[in-house]
């Protein structure tokens, strides 16, 4: 095992049994049989030790994205695409399920840990075939950060190795983000002449400003001997 999946093996472990609050990470360094050094030079924080999880699970779900959905509905591929990560994620969901409670009132932490989520579904939207560039993008990514944060809560207390209670609030969170974002895309499409109105609104002050800026500079030189030297 390299040291940087040993740190955050170690982490999950000692979560699974411990309070957040109460591991240090010197705790972690002696569970991962590293020093303290090598730990800076791997990770800054416990809690980028987290972000490290993060990116092992989405290594492990984009190394199983296939092909096979491609013809598929979008929220379909989404809903693949989560469930496989709800799956990878299962040997550490004790451990998730306590730092969840820990962190539930800890703002910095939420925050922190809200950017891993974004760059962690900016890439599972990718696997499922979604883009996340242009006007919609950024909606987009924080819709797919609160589907999969309101289905986790489902998802950490669904013992039920079918899943069930899991895949039926996930497809319902699924479905209520589709109503949002076709929603935002009938706004642009309806608003798309009033910004065209005010894009040529904002270029014409922009071109008279410069208009009138350019007469000052020759009223200026007119009036102003030193400028014809």
């Amino acid at each position: 095992m390299d040291k940087r999946k040993a740190i955050i093996e170690a982490l999950m472990d000692l979560a699974a049994r411990r309070s957040w609050h109460e591991i240090e990470i010197t705790d972690i360094a002696k569970a991962a049989n590293v020093s303290l050094s090598e730990f800076r030079d791997l990770f800054p924080s416990k809690g980028a030790v987290l972000g490290g999880l993060s990116r092992m699970i989405d290594k492990q779900v984009l190394e199983g994205t296939t092909e096979d959905l491609a013809g598929e509905p979008a929220r379909e591929r989404i809903f693949d695409v989560l469930m496989r990560r709800f799956d990878a994620m299962q040997p550490y969901k004790e451990a998730l399920r306590r730092i969840s409670q820990d962190l539930r009132y800890d703002p910095v932490s939420l925050a922190a840990l809200n950017q891993v989520a974004l760059n962690s579904q900016r890439f599972m939207l990718a696997a499922a075939g979604i883009n996340t560039e242009g006007p919609l993008g950024t909606l987009k990514l924080q819709g797919a950060v609160l589907v999969y944060a309101n289905t986790m809560r489902t998802w950490l207390d669904d013992d039920d190795p079918a899943q069930a209670k899991t895949m039926a609030r996930l497809d319902r969170e699924l479905r209520r983000g589709e109503r949002i974002i076709e929603g935002a895309e009938d706004l642009r499409r309806l608003s798309a002449p009033l910004r065209a109105v005010g894009r040529a609104f904002m270029q014409g002050r922009r071109s008279s400003r410069s208009e009138r800026r350019r007469a000052a500079d020759d009223n200026g030189d007119a009036e102003n001997p030193a400028a014809a030297i």
